[in-house]
């Protein structure tokens, strides 16, 4: 059975190739083999297998072997390359390019996205997200964080908002909270920081 569209991005037939078309675009000088790219997205090594097969064939992606591993990437050299890539940033790039920015920040527990894209993300219809509100858990320093803010935005193209609150308050959020009670009641999607593998025939 088809799943439904994606909100993100309706021109998709499912948030997992969205998801992937993300991580290839958005890193166009690497290649994945089908479990790291699986890894990394959240989704089966099956999945990834039928997604990358139509990519291929319709010329979106590119693969090649490297001993028994299927190794993916990007299709860069065609004309739909450069404006696929800006729509991809601006639709799933929170995802990918949120994670590339803090996995090797320190003092951070844990990172997720809420707010108006992490409800699209999660199947939520309504209107193209303005921003990115991104909360970090731990004691990652502020100024660090102003610059990683400022990265993604350039690269994604909208603003992005870096909320920081100590895992104490996140482990038990006092009563009168009301700014951390909103989150957990909406959609959140953590950010796979310790997923960020650097080993493309992992």
């Amino acid at each position: 059975m088809r799943t439904p569209s994606p909100p993100l991005l309706p021109l998709l037939r499912s948030q997992a190739q969205g998801d992937l078309l993300a991580l290839l675009y958005l890193h166009p000088e690497r290649e994945y083999s089908l479990t790291e790219a699986a890894r990394l997205i959240g989704v089966s090594v099956k999945t990834v297998h039928s997604e990358a097969s139509r990519l291929v064939a319709a010329g979106f992606a590119a693969d090649s072997r490297r001993g028994n591993v299927r190794l993916l990437r990007a299709e860069t050299g065609t004309p739909v390359s450069r404006p696929l890539t800006d729509l991809l940033a601006v639709t799933y790039g929170p995802l990918p390019v949120l994670t590339d920015l803090l996995a090797g920040q320190p003092g951070i527990r844990a990172a997720y996205i809420y707010g108006s894209w992490a409800a699209r993300y999660s199947g939520e219809p309504g209107p193209v997200p303005a921003d990115v509100d991104v909360l970090v858990v731990g004691t990652a320093d502020r100024d660090d964080l102003d610059d990683v803010a400022r990265a993604a935005q350039d690269r994604l193209g909208r603003p992005v908002n870096i909320r920081r609150i100590t895992p104490a308050a996140w482990a038990e959020p006092g009563p009168g909270n009301a700014f951390l009670a909103s989150v957990r009641q909406r959609p959140l999607i953590e950010l796979p920081l310790a997923t960020r593998s650097q080993d493309p025939t992992a």
